[in-house]
């Protein structure tokens, strides 16, 4: 029989999303766990955010953990919104009327209305832990570079998606298909090597 290892999420499409990835294991989302704590995210690193819910949802299951920090880093901003990328229009982004992704995303494009063209570039940083309930850790960081274009584009993802450009494809992540997008994120990229080094370690049988 599988291991089983839960997703600190509540999220079923991320849950289907790794089992996918992890045939060696039976993976579950925090729907089996109710009870489960929420964790605050009070690191100042990706990989601090995402090993403190792992921990935190390892010793509550008993069960190995994965759990994952990820976000928007501009360079003219000196790498923020960073670890602040879902909350980075603070208070006043629950009042707009689109929402906080949309007020989220309107912040950076008037933080940056100044900067030239060349000087726009930016990142998308996940990271993904795994947390045993013995003690061991493992975390793992994928990144996707490209640059802030001056005006959305594109109706597909979420959050910053649509000023988001890849330079090499000319379009931006709002522009990509779900498939296309998963193959080079920065979140597949991090799930992909997790779950390599999950694999590695499962035990035959």
């Amino acid at each position: 029989m599988s291991a089983r290892l839960v997703l600190a999420t509540r999220n079923p499409g991320k849950v289907v999303e790794l089992r996918d990835l992890l045939t060696s294991f039976e993976v579950v989302g925090l729907a089996e766990f109710p009870d489960a704590p929420d964790v605050p995210e009070t690191e100042p690193t990706f990989a601090g955010n995402a090993l403190l819910k792992a921990r935190a949802i390892a010793a509550h299951t008993g069960l190995p953990a994965v759990s994952d920090d990820s976000g928007l880093c501009v360079d003219a901003l000196n790498g923020m919104p960073g670890v602040l990328s879902a909350r980075w229009s603070g208070r006043f982004g629950a009042q707009h009327p689109a929402g906080r992704d949309r007020a989220n995303l309107e912040l950076v494009l008037d933080q940056l209305a100044d900067v030239a063209e060349g000087a726009r570039g930016a990142h998308f940083v996940c990271a993904a832990a795994v947390a045993h309930p013995d003690g061991r850790e493992h975390v793992v960081e994928g990144r996707m570079d490209g640059r802030i274009i001056t005006a959305p584009r594109g109706t597909g993802g979420f959050g910053y998606d649509p000023i988001f450009e890849l330079a090499d494809l000319g379009r931006t992540t709002a522009e990509l298909s779900p498939q296309e997008k998963s193959e080079i994120s920065h979140r597949g990229r991090a799930f992909r090597a997790l779950a390599a080094y999950l694999e590695g370690i499962a035990e035959p049988g």
